[in-house]
């Protein structure tokens, strides 16, 4: 496993071991979902020709700031960005795990209903 699939790897396991969260796979790609909302995108589980690997993130704090300052990072498409939503390569350099950790739990936050806040902050 290559260097950005460990990341990848880890933001998944994070992303799935918060209240209520589960995977899903539309349009073929792994996304992670409260309450039947995406919380995080992680796209394909290989790199291909045509897709480089990303993950996106809701982020409303300066979070969101810090996040488009990595190399290649911008507003999400299809109208997403306009809602705070981040798309982050994995091919470039990254900050620490701990930061990408924290910006999956942001977005968690944004999108998880109160029932599933609560019984994260309870933990």
């Amino acid at each position: 496993m290559s260097d950005w699939q460990d990341v990848r790897e880890k933001l998944r396991a994070f992303a799935l071991g918060l209240p209520e969260s589960h995977e899903d796979h539309p349009w073929g790609e792994t996304v992670v979902k409260v309450n039947k909302k995406v919380f995080l995108f992680l796209g394909l589980e290989e790199q291909t020709e045509k897709w480089d690997p990303t993950f996106g993130v809701k982020l409303l704090s300066e979070a969101h700031g810090h996040a488009l300052t990595v190399e290649g990072a911008q507003p999400s498409g299809y109208g997403l960005g306009r809602a705070g939503w981040v798309t982050v390569p994995f091919l470039s350099e990254l900050p620490e795990t701990e930061v990408l950790l924290d910006w999956v739990e942001e977005s968690y936050r944004a999108i998880a209903p109160k029932r599933a806040i609560k019984l994260l902050d309870e933990a």
